[in-house]
C-alpha cells in the first residue's frame, strides 16, 4: 500500500537504507504515492439494475475504485462485492446509509443510481460533504429539488454530472448539431418518443418489508407508508411519491435531446399534458400513466412527446425526430417536404444510432446487441471522471444545470396531468386547437388505445391535463397557486430537501 504522506514514509523503515537504496525507495514510494493521489474512489447508492451498470463502468476505468456500496436492502452487496473483489482485487465496504460514507475523506465522488425521489437529497448532501457527483436521470422528482440541487453544486463548487448519456453519444451530438445549424430549416416542432413494452405490474397488498431491508431509509424523503412488494426494486418508478412515470423513467432521455435541439435561449412558456393508465385487467396498482402526450411551447418552436406502454417488441418506438420549415429530420435523414425520400445527414458519416434496452418483465436490461464503436453510457462516465481530474465544469457533457432544466421539462408535463380532469375520449382538446401538429399526435394516441388495448371511445375517458403558464426564470407558475403547491412537497423531519443548501 502506498505511503500517503511524510510520517507514512519514515515509519516505513526507508532512513536504514544506505544513500542509493534510499533514493531507489524515495523514487519508487513517491511513484506509488503519486498513483494514489490519482486514483479516483467512488461510493455507488442504488446498486440494482442501474446501479450494477454504474459499477461495471467505474471497474472499467483506469485509476478508479468502487471504494463503497451504498443500498438500504443489503440482499444486494455479497453479490456486487464480489463480482467487484474478482475483477480488481479490492472488496469494497458496504452501508445501508449514504451518510456513514460522507464523512470518509477517502471518497471523491458519489455516483448516484437509487430512487428518483431519493436523487437530489442524497446530491445535495455529497456537495456538501465536498464530494462530487454523477447523478441518475432525472436528477429531481419535482421542481424545486431540482434548484436547490443546482444551488449545492454552484455553492461548494462540486463537478456534477446528470445521467443523460445521449450527450456523449456522437450520434446525437451530430443530429443535434444538424437541426440547430439551421442548413434544414427553422425548427418548428422537436418529436420525443419513448414508448416501451409495460406489462400490469397487479396488486401487492401491504407487509413486512425483508429483515434485510432498511425500510425507513428506502422511504426517505417520502410520506410514511406501509411496504409492498411493487415498490422494492422497480416499480416504484409507476407510484408518485417515488417515481415520475415514463416520462422520467425512459423518457427524460427523449426530452433531454429534444430540448437540447432547441434555438438557444429557448424556455418553456406553457405546458399541457394528457393521458391515462389503460389495457390492465383488472386495473392494476399502478398511478402514473401507461400512456400520456405531452406539448410544451418554447413561444414559436414546441415540444411533443409522447410514450406508450401498450407496445410490443415491434411497435416500441424509442427515439427523436424534427420537424423543420423546410422537411423533416429522422433515423439520421433529412426527408424535405413532398419528397418519400430521405437524404442521409453528412454530419452522420461514419456513426450509428445507439441502441435501446430491452425489457425483461418491467425491469430493463442492457442491450444484447453489439454498440457502434464504443457505448455512449461509457464515454458519458469516461467525461465524468476526466472532469474530475481536471476540475472543470464546462468540460462535462451533461453539467447539472442541462439535467435539471430537462428534468423539469418531464415535471411540467406531469403537473399539467396530474391538475387536469377526466374528459370523454371521443372529445378533441380544445385546448389544441389550431395547432396541427399536436392534434394529430392526439388523433394517433386515440387511434393507437383502440387498435392496441380494444377501447370502446364513448365509454372510455382521458385526463385531459391542465394548461399551465410557465415562468422560467423563476421556476413558477403564471398566476396559479395550484400548480405552485405542486413544485415541492412535504418531507420526514429527517429527510429534508433544505431550502438553505
Amino acid at each position: 500500500m502506498a505511503c500517503r504522506n511524510r510520517r507514512e514514509f519514515l515509519r516505513s523503515g526507508a532512513f536504514g537504507l544506505s544513500a542509493a537504496g534510499l533514493l531507489l525507495a524515495t523514487r519508487k514510494l513517491f511513484a506509488a504515492f503519486q498513483g494514489a493521489n490519482e486514483r479516483i474512489r467512488i461510493a455507488v447508492a442504488g446498486i440494482n439494475s442501474r446501479g450494477m451498470e454504474h459499477i461495471k463502468n467505474y471497474c472499467s476505468l483506469p485509476d478508479v475504485e468502487v471504494a463503497y456500496l451504498v443500498d438500504p436492502d443489503s440482499r444486494l452487496f455479497a453479490m456486487r462485492s464480489k463480482w467487484i473483489e474478482e475483477r480488481t482485487g479490492k472488496k469494497p465496504q458496504c452501508v445501508q446509509d449514504l451518510r456513514r460514507v460522507l464523512d470518509d475523506r477517502e471518497v471523491d465522488a458519489v455516483s448516484i443510481a437509487s430512487t428518483n425521489h431519493w436523487h437530489s437529497l442524497q446530491t445535495i448532501w455529497a456537495c456538501q460533504a465536498g464530494k462530487d457527483v454523477y447523478v441518475e436521470k432525472p436528477c429531481s422528482h419535482n421542481i424545486f429539488e431540482g434548484r436547490k440541487l443546482v444551488e449545492a453544486a454552484r455553492k461548494y463548487q462540486r463537478i456534477v454530472q446528470h445521467g443523460t448519456q445521449s450527450r456523449s453519444d456522437p450520434y446525437w451530438q451530430a443530429v443535434v448539431s444538424a437541426v440547430r445549424s439551421g442548413r434544414y430549416g427553422k425548427l418548428l416542432v422537436a418529436y420525443g418518443f419513448a414508448s416501451k413494452p409495460r406489462r400490469s405490474i397487479g396488486f401487492r397488498w401491504p407487509k413486512q418489508p425483508p429483515a434485510e431491508l432498511d425500510f425507513d431509509i428506502w422511504l426517505g424523503p417520502a410520506p410514511q407508508q406501509p411496504y409492498h412488494e411493487n415498490l422494492v426494486h422497480y416499480n416504484w418508478h409507476w407510484f408518485w411519491d417515488f417515481g415520475n412515470g415514463e416520462i422520467g423513467n425512459q423518457g427524460v432521455h427523449q426530452m433531454d435531446i429534444a430540448r437540447w435541439a432547441m434555438p438557444e435561449g429557448a424556455v418553456p412558456q406553457s405546458v399541457i399534458s394528457l393521458g391515462g393508465r389503460y389495457g390492465y385487467q383488472p386495473q392494476d396498482q399502478g398511478q402514473t400513466p401507461n400512456t400520456q402526450l405531452t406539448i410544451i411551447d418554447f413561444g414559436g418552436p414546441k415540444i411533443i412527446f409522447e410514450d406508450r406502454g401498450l407496445v410490443d417488441a415491434k411497435t416500441a418506438k424509442v427515439d427523436n425526430e424534427f420537424l423543420t420549415t423546410e422537411g423533416v429530420i429522422r433515423h439520421g435523414r433529412f426527408f424535405p417536404k413532398g419528397k418519400d425520400q430521405g437524404e442521409p445527414l453528412p454530419e452522420l458519416q461514419g456513426l450509428q444510432a445507439p441502441q435501446v434496452v430491452t425489457l425483461r418483465g418491467n425491469v430493463e436490461q442492457p442491450s444484447d446487441k453489439k454498440q457502434p464503436v464504443k457505448d455512449p453510457q461509457a464515454l458519458h462516465f469516461a467525461n465524468f471522471i476526466a472532469s474530475l481530474r481536471t476540475r472543470k465544469n464546462e468540460q462535462l457533457n451533461a453539467e447539472i444545470s442541462e439535467g435539471h432544466l430537462s428534468s423539469r421539462l418531464c415535471h411540467l408535463g406531469n403537473l399539467s396531468y396530474r391538475l387536469g380532469k377526466e374528459v370523454p375520449l371521443t372529445r378533441e382538446p380544445e385546448e389544441l386547437s389550431g395547432d396541427e401538429a399536436a392534434m394529430a399526435a392526439f388523433l394517433s394516441m386515440k387511434e393507437h388505445l383502440v387498435e392496441v388495448a380494444g377501447l370502446q371511445l364513448e365509454k372510455t375517458a382521458y385526463r385531459l391535463g391542465k394548461m399551465l403558464k410557465f415562468n422560467a426564470a423563476d421556476d413558477r407558475f403564471i398566476d396559479d397557486s395550484e400548480a405552485d403547491a405542486l413544485l415541492a412537497r412535504p418531507y420526514r423531519s429527517l429527510y429534508v430537501v433544505p431550502e438553505e443548501v
